[in-house]
Formats: C-alpha cells, sequence, structure tokens
C-alpha cells in the first residue's frame, strides 16, 4: 500500500532520511521508533507530500504521492497542530473535515458518541481550538484524522501529551481501526505502547532503518537494549 523507493532528503548537503526501499502493506500496524532527529518526521511527510524528496519517491496505491491527490481521499493523518485551524471550535473543526470527506450531521453525531471517552474537554463549548491544552489540540487532530474514514492512517507522536486513560483508549481504537482493515503507520517514542498495539516496528537511526522487527514477547527488549546503549 505504501511503497518507498531510494528516498532521501537533503539539506544543505546533509542526508536526514535515506531509505532504499521499504513496503507497507494493507493492513499492517506499524510503529516508527528512534531518537530525536532519527528522521520519523521527515518519512511522514514525504508520504504525505508535505516536502519534497531530493531523490526517489513515495508511493500510495502504487501512484507517486507527489504525481497525483488520488492518495488524499483515503489518507487520514496528524502530525501536530499545523494540521489544525486555530480560529474554529473543535465541534466547526470536525464538521469542516467531515465536508471534506464527505460525512453529513447524523454521521458527526454518531462518531462523537463513538469517540466520548477520548476528548476531556466540552466538544459544544464556543472555545476555539487555539485556546484549548496541548493534550486536546492533539486531541482534536487525531479524531479529526480518524473521522475521514481512512483506509491509512499517519499520526506523528499521537501519545505525546494525553493523559493515562486516553492514552489507554487511543491504544485500543487504534487496534479496533486496525482489525477493520485500517493500515497505520505511527511515529513514537514510547516503545512499550509502540510494541503493544504494533504487528511491526522500524527503527531508524540517522536517516535510516537499522531493524525492521516483527513484533514479538521479546521485541520491547530488544528495542530497550537498544537504546539504553545509545
Amino acid at each position: 500500500m505504501i511503497e518507498l523507493l531510494e528516498l532521501q532528503k537533503t539539506y544543505s548537503e546533509k542526508t536526514v532520511l535515506s531509505i532504499q526501499q521499504l513496503t507497507i502493506s494493507t493492513g499492517e500496524l506499524v510503529g516508527l521508533v528512534g531518537n530525536n532527529g532519527a528522521g520519523k518526521t521527515t518519512m511522514l511527510s514525504l508520504i504525505l507530500d508535505l516536502i519534497k524528496p531530493t531523490k526517489g519517491m513515495a508511493r500510495s496505491k502504487q501512484k507517486d504521492v507527489s504525481k497525483t491527490d488520488s492518495w488524499k481521499a483515503y489518507t487520514g493523518s496528524y502530525l501536530g497542530e499545523g494540521f489544525l485551524i486555530p480560529f474554529l471550535t473543535p465541534l466547526e473543526f470536525l464538521d469542516y473535515v467531515g465536508n471534506l470527506h464527505g460525512k453529513n450531521k447524523a454521521d458527526l453525531s454518531d462518531f462523537l458518541s463513538d469517540v466520548s471517552g477520548f476528548f476531556s474537554g466540552d466538544m459544544n463549548a464556543k472555545k476555539y481550538i487555539r485556546d484549548l491544552s496541548i493534550g486536546n489540540k492533539n486531541k482534536i487532530g487525531i479524531l479529526a484524522a480518524i473521522y475521514a474514514s481512512p483506509e491509512i492512517l499517519i499520526l506523528d507522536e499521537p501519545f505525546a501529551n494525553l493523559d493515562p486513560g486516553s492514552q489507554s483508549w487511543l491504544k485500543r481504537k487504534l487496534t479496533e481501526l486496525n482489525q477493520r482493515g485500517v493500515s497505520v503507520l505511527m511515529s513514537s517514542h514510547d516503545l512499550k505502547h509502540v510494541t503493544d498495539v504494533c504487528s511491526r516496528v522500524l527503527l531508524l537511526d540517522n536517516g535510516k532503518i537499522i531493524k525492521d522487527i516483527h513484533v514479538s514477547n521479546t521485541a520491547l527488549m530488544e528495542l530497550e537494549a537498544y537504546f539504553s546503549i545509545q
């Protein structure tokens, strides 16, 4: 479903990402881990055509994402506050996203009932997104990505700034979506969460994938051992 082919990104002669070949198949739930600066957000940004590659390509359903918009219809994503519209309320923003994907008011009502355990604020309050806490901003971004009913869901650090209850809810929701056939690619610094929900973990270091781990009972220990000697 997602293919990276000879993908490279360079800034001022410094290569921040270099992946010769990577395939993420339909229905996989893949975690992306690595220290700050390893290239995780760069990789996600290239897949979403937010930045242009220096070399190579990212493909979704065999199409170069930089040459078509077709992938946008089936891809939900949240990579940070830049994905939000600060002068809208949470409800207005979700309604806006829904309209882009052919949703109606009844769809939004059903969705809010389904996710009521996640957002800790009053969804009906006349409070702009810009005035929310960092945690609630992240929740709205994640909810908007899910509300798009995507075939592919891409999230950058989705557990960051979430309270423990919300982290548990999100782990269950990602597992549920994946069981319905949604392909998920997410980055995270939380190794426990990644190995709890993902079937595959990619470890990035200096812009390169140095480990491609199919999760087993020993995956967490393997990752912790790697980072303990960094």
